[in-house]
């Protein structure tokens, strides 16, 4: 007999709100990571193109909206990208980070403008990230049981809280946990229902907080995966 734990209905991208993480003072990177080019193209205009190629709503969470707003507009990205989020970039909401006390009450302030079922969270800084391998990260939702609050990467040092999904009824237990005192992904997933996500390259989930991280995006050449058609 069928399990009645387990969600059978596809998810689509209808039902995914993509929140970008684009706070914080970069203190190991020196400088803001999200305006650092790859490939002359910022890295949060990456990022958020990918989001947007998969999500029908992207939220940006950030205390520097102003300068961001304008980013895909005026920084000299490929044509097609700045096609792309040009013509999209008005469907981007900007919440602002009024804590600064990292990316998990960051997440919260998201949260709170989230009205479809499920979130996909990213961080600003994935040079890599593409959206074929995003679109199977989603097809991987439909049979989570239903207890689960979230499905993300693994990697040698626990879960990677800055690129998966959650289901946007976390939003209770997180706000208890931050109000609390609160402030790691890691003891709070602990004490959660996660499952992992399957096919998750190390390319993927690469992130750049470190000059020598850039270097090593910047040594390796061209992205593993191309960035979405406009």
């Amino acid at each position: 007999m069928a399990s009645s734990n387990i969600i059978t209905v596809p998810i689509t991208s209808a039902q995914v709100t993509a929140i970008i993480l684009a706070g914080g003072q970069s203190k190991r990177m020196g400088r803001d990571k999200a305006l650092i080019e790859v490939d002359g193209v910022p890295l949060l205009s990456r990022v958020y193109a990918v989001a947007e190629s998969v999500c029908d709503r992207v939220l940006i969470v950030t205390d520097k909206s102003s300068q961001y707003r304008s980013l895909s507009l005026s920084r000299n990205v490929h044509k097609e990208l700045s096609q792309r989020i040009n013509k999209t970039i008005d469907k981007c909401k900007f919440v602002k980070d009024d804590f600064s006390e990292g990316p998990l009450v960051g997440f919260v302030q998201g949260l709170f403008d989230v009205k479809t079922a499920w979130v996909l969270l990213l961080a600003c800084d994935l040079p890599w990230l593409d959206t074929d391998t995003v679109e199977s990260w989603l097809a991987q939702l439909d049979r989570l049981p239903k207890g689960t609050i979230a499905c993300l990467p693994r990697g040698e040092k626990g879960w990677e809280p800055l690129c998966g999904f959650y289901r946007a009824s976390c939003l209770a237990s997180l706000e208890d946990f931050s109000l609390a005192g609160g402030r790691s992904f890691q003891d709070w997933l602990a004490e959660e229902s996660v499952v992992e996500l399957t096919g998750c390259s190390t390319d993927v989930l690469f992130n750049c907080n470190t000059p020598e991280d850039l270097n090593h995006v910047k040594d390796s050449g061209p992205s593993p995966k191309r960035l979405p058609d406009g």
